[in-house]
């Protein structure tokens, strides 16, 4: 069930999962998108985890992607902490209280839990990211080039049928973000190093935007964090091994016993 929300002058479209199982005793798993990405390029993963798990969902399509609103100004090398931001303004209007939540985030996504996690979300369990970075490596700049390449020559069209006329602005958003000289200095490694949640960072060895260090930045020296690097899989472990994803995390929430 998708449902516009009102954020000020911004409009967020979300999605509701198992919205019948929502019980403030088990927790709500919260599913935040890639750099381009929506809630239907999600595609089965997040109700296929629910299930798994016979839990409820929600799936946030953060401002400028998808139906939420258009992006406003020049995005700068605090964008993902303005994201994070965002997301505990919506979790805050949609959420009662007392419910406890999962963050499941995919590259961005990721990102923007792990900063979610170092702002103390209330009532958060435990983080689960798919490619998430943590700082700027050259292979993440070397893997945007094709990218842009792809989107001027038309290969990429299928953006514009999910964010329609935002498209470009959100396209050169990411890119240009990425490549700004600026921008390498961003690094959240220290910052995300105090939270005591626990958290299963997973990456694809064959990812084109980070090597394994983004993995080993997450977990090493925490005991209640795990690494996970899966063989044969690029940028997008929930789509390319998605039943094997589901069964990982599946399993790694159940051993949590939230």
């Amino acid at each position: 069930m998708e449902k516009i929300i009102r954020l000020d002058s911004k409009e967020i479209n979300i999605q509701w999962l198992n919205h019948g199982a929502m019980n403030g005793s088990r927790p709500l798993l919260v599913f935040l998108h890639e750099a381009l990405g929506s809630i239907i390029q999600w595609k089965t993963f997040p109700q296929d985890l629910c299930t798994s798990l016979n839990l409820p969902g929600l799936v946030i399509e953060r401002s400028g992607h998808g139906k939420s609103s258009a992006l406003t100004g020049e995005r700068d090398i605090r964008y993902l902490h303005q994201y994070a931001d965002e997301t505990a303004e919506v979790l805050r209007e949609v959420l009662s209280p007392e419910q406890k939540i999962v963050l499941a985030g995919h590259s961005d996504g990721g990102s923007i839990a792990l900063i979610l996690a170092s702002n103390q979300l209330k009532n958060l369990q435990a983080v689960v990211t798919m490619a998430a970075h943590t700082f700027v490596e050259e292979e993440t700049l070397t893997g945007i080039h094709p990218a842009i390449e792809a989107f001027k020559h038309g290969k990429l069209n299928g953006l514009y049928k999910i964010h329609g006329e935002k498209t470009e602005a959100l396209f050169y958003a990411w890119a240009n973000t990425w490549l700004s000289p600026g921008f390498k200095a961003w690094d959240i490694r220290s910052e995300i190093q105090d939270f005591k949640q626990p958290v299963l960072a997973i990456q694809g060895i064959n990812d084109q935007y980070g090597t394994e260090e983004q993995v080993h930045s997450i977990v090493k020296g925490h005991s209640n964090r795990s690494g996970k690097m899966i063989p044969a899989c690029g940028h997008h472990p929930h789509l390319e091994k998605s039943a094997e994803m589901v069964a990982l995390i599946s399993g790694w929430i159940s051993e949590q016993n939230l």
